[in-house]
């Protein structure tokens, strides 16, 4: 992402895992792991959305890492379909949270990404310890079977995103009461957009 991002692996069930951290200025004040859209129609951890993500994370202190999902740049294994990939980014909190002990932690997801970052949401629930929020742009719904999210998740979406379409989203996001950011325009991958996602979640995080 920068001159300053620290590149790392991981060993996971299907091979190594290969990782991205990015700090803040400061002491860190929580932890952000970020999730990239599909990875079988050319998602990385280097999608501009997922970067975006990555920067607003850094920008309200959280030490923030990615990863490439299996059989993206040098991770090995193969596409799982959400299940070994949620099980990969929990590998990846743990360890996060070893690095970085005693600190809140926030899921963030682009498309697919937002599936596995939801289904991580839940295993930690269920463990009793769930992350203290979730940023989810261009949500899912529709797409995999999203499960519901907390009350305090943002959700973001384009108003022309042809991939996953905005009624999709509102249709999941409506029984749970859910706002949802829309920016105007934006197609799926935010072209010419990105400023909103970031600006967004750092002005909004403390409300």
């Amino acid at each position: 992402m920068n001159s300053q991002t620290q590149y790392f692996s991981l060993t996971g069930p299907a091979g190594n895992l290969e990782c991205a951290l990015d700090l803040p200025d400061t002491a860190p004040r929580g932890i952000a792991l970020v999730a990239h859209p599909h990875p079988l129609y050319g998602g990385t951890m280097d999608n501009k959305v997922a970067q975006t993500l990555a920067r607003a994370f850094v920008a309200i202190g959280y030490a923030t890492a990615r990863m490439n999902f299996r059989g993206v740049g040098a991770s090995e294994g193969a596409h799982d379909h959400g299940k070994g990939e949620t099980d990969d980014m929990a590998l990846l909190l743990a360890h996060m949270q070893e690095r970085f002990p005693g600190l809140p932690v926030a899921l963030g997801g682009f498309s697919f990404g937002t599936f596995v970052q939801a289904q991580l949401q839940v295993r930690l629930a269920d463990e009793g310890r769930p992350a203290e929020r979730l940023v989810l742009v261009g949500s899912a719904a529709g797409k995999w079977a999203m499960p519901d999210v907390p009350a305090n998740t943002i959700l973001i979406h384009g108003e022309l995103d042809d991939t996953i379409p905005l009624s999709a989203v509102l249709d999941w996001a409506r029984p749970q009461d859910l706002p949802v950011l829309v920016i105007p325009g934006a197609d799926h991958f935010f072209h010419r957009k990105l400023q909103h996602i970031k600006n967004f979640v750092v002005e909004s995080w403390h409300r």
